[in-house]
């Protein structure tokens, strides 16, 4: 396993990154010798961010080993939830705050994406930091962190909602919508459209979950 050195990181943080990446995925079992050479660092903190993210759920107990946790389809309700009511605070928050500059960031980052289409996982990826662009134009540090904590809990769903055939062209269309109200300052609009995103991306994944049960 080749080493990766990330001297400025903590341990914490590079294993909580390896599976917002998906360099672990749901069920893979996390040993921390292997953690250690990895990351280049020694057993003790990898040890003390493991029990870490245990506590946070996002680790799970399998016998005597820790495994990547997974979200069961009420977690997954739940934590959709609390995602569809932060997120419209944050789109209501960045009509009322959002910088001129914050937003011609999200129309660029919309532009860009589209160069992703064909890449799932890339576009996985592009959507979080559009997202985390709104986050930050609320100028809530509290509301951000909150939802910092909600986008580790995604990151225990196996699959992305954009892998759905046309799903990603029709989220960009989606991003396009929120940005427009956004800097229209108009807050109810921007509410609205981005709690209509995320609705449809749960129904496309409860459908892409259905199929994989069938």
């Amino acid at each position: 396993m080749s080493q990766i050195r990330t001297p400025n990181k903590d341990a914490y943080t590079l294993i909580l990154e390896a599976i917002d990446q998906g360099v672990y995925r749901p069920g893979d079992r996390l040993v921390e010798s292997e953690l250690a050479e990895r990351f280049g660092v020694s057993r003790t903190p990898i040890r003390e961010a493991l029990q870490r993210l245990e506590t946070q759920s996002l680790l799970a107990r399998d016998g005597r080993s820790l495994i990547v946790a997974s979200l069961d389809h009420n977690q997954m309700a739940e934590l959709y939830v609390v995602r569809t009511e932060l997120e419209g605070l944050a789109a209501r928050l960045a009509a009322r705050h959002a910088t001129e500059e914050e937003v011609k960031v999200l129309r660029d980052m919309i532009e860009e994406d589209r160069a992703l289409l064909n890449d799932p996982a890339a576009l996985a990826r592009a959507n979080r930091r559009f997202h985390r662009m709104i986050q930050l134009a609320s100028h809530n540090r509290y509301l951000v962190q909150q939802l910092d904590l909600v986008h580790r809990s995604m990151a225990l769903m196996a699959t992305t909602s954009l892998a759905a055939e046309g799903r990603g062209t029709n989220a960009l269309a989606e991003h396009a919508a929120i940005v427009d109200a956004i800097a229209r300052r108009d807050e109810e609009a921007a509410d609205k459209a981005l709690r209509e995103h995320i609705s449809v991306a749960f129904v496309t994944r409860l459908k892409l979950d259905s199929r994989k049960t069938a």
